[in-house]
């Protein structure tokens, strides 16, 4: 769009300084500052009504000769800088629109927004600076704007829509988060996304409590209630006031991994592959082997339960992911050399493996 711009910049200043070398000229010859620039304007734009005054001399046919040429010249140049600015902008967002839509075509393992309100776009930000790839739907096509300008992917329409939800790759995707103030929207939302991908994640706003139970049995995994996060941040600006003062540092933006990184401390979460030796240990066994370096503070299954505190005769199965807490650094290596010593010890026993 700068090329455009700049001709139309260009065009500008060249008919202008057109009309003012012509009127000058013009009164030069004798001419009321009125005549002169009449003739200058029907002269430029062609229109033709005929001379104000006679031209008779060779000096004054010529200059306005080059006043025709000059003119003309420069509004073709300056129509010509619009047309080109309009043109390549619906080009550009012809072509725009076809990338993005390829974009989401081949798009997988995403988080598919519902409702860019406030929610959804602090939800967008986070993922945004995570590098998590997105996908807002919604139903505003100002706020869709808005989302676009920002570099997010978008799709017009209401969420509770098959034929929207699987142009978003509903099938595809990963996790969805449907974030509209309205309950009854986020239930029917979950409800038909819960049947087209059985195995999504999906996280749902509630604006009442009564409306958690709703979700859940919709299929929602995770339910946030907005109303009852902010009465008990606000009941813990009360009764814990030092505490929050800890970890809202630097204006709220240290996280907590941040904070914890400060005492040389920090949260890991560990993937249990299918084929790793850690499948079938304990989390005594692991604990024991880690020599205090760090606990194991909860476990979520591949069903998407979540255990917290479990206890030390949990066994571990693959796909599972351990959340630790520990000492930086210490849990990387830890892993690698109990799997290299699980290795060791299991690769060629199969009758203790069984045991």
């Amino acid at each position: 769009m700068q090329a455009p711009l700049k001709r139309i910049l260009t065009g500008a200043l060249f008919l202008i300084a057109t009309v003012i070398i012509a009127v000058t000229g013009y009164r030069l010859a004798g001419w009321s500052l009125l005549d002169a620039l009449y003739m200058v304007v029907i002269t430029t734009f062609g229109v033709g009504y005929g001379e104000v005054r006679p031209i008779d001399t060779p000096a004054l046919k010529i200059f306005t000769m080059l006043v025709i040429v000059g003119g003309t010249s420069s509004t073709i140049y300056l129509v010509g800088g619009f047309v080109q600015m309009i043109t390549e902008g619906e080009i550009n967002q012809v072509l725009g629109t076809r990338r993005m839509t390829r974009t989401i075509e081949t798009s997988r393992n995403h988080v598919i927004i519902c409702g860019f309100g406030r929610m959804g776009q602090i939800l967008s930000r986070q993922l945004m600076e995570a590098k998590i790839p997105f996908i807002v739907i919604d139903t505003n096509p100002e706020r869709l704007e808005k989302a676009e300008e920002m570099g997010y992917l978008v799709r017009l329409g209401n969420a509770t829509d098959e034929t929207v939800l699987y142009a978003v790759g509903i099938d595809r995707a990963k996790v969805l988060a449907t974030v509209l103030p309205d309950d009854a929207t986020n239930v029917f939302i979950t409800l038909t996304a819960r049947e087209l991908n059985p195995n999504l994640m999906i996280l749902a706003r509630g604006e009442l409590p009564s409306t958690e139970k709703k979700l859940r049995l919709a299929g929602a995994d995770q339910v946030v209630l907005p109303a009852t996060i902010s009465g008990l941040r606000m009941a813990h600006m009360i009764t814990h006031p030092a505490t929050l003062d800890l970890f809202n540092q630097d204006d709220g933006q240290m996280t907590l991994n941040e904070l914890l990184a400060q005492l040389d401390i920090q949260v890991d979460e560990v993937a249990i592959a299918p084929n790793s030796p850690m499948v079938g240990a304990t989390i005594g066994d692991i604990e024991v082997r880690s020599k205090g370096t760090f606990i194991i503070v909860a476990i979520r299954r591949t069903d998407g339960t979540t255990l917290t505190h479990p206890p030390q005769s949990t066994v571990l199965t693959k796909d599972d992911v351990v959340i630790v807490l520990g000492h930086r650094g210490d849990t990387p290596q830890f892993v690698k050399k109990f799997v290299v010593k699980r290795r060791m010890l299991y690769g060629s026993s199969r009758v203790w493996q069984r045991h």
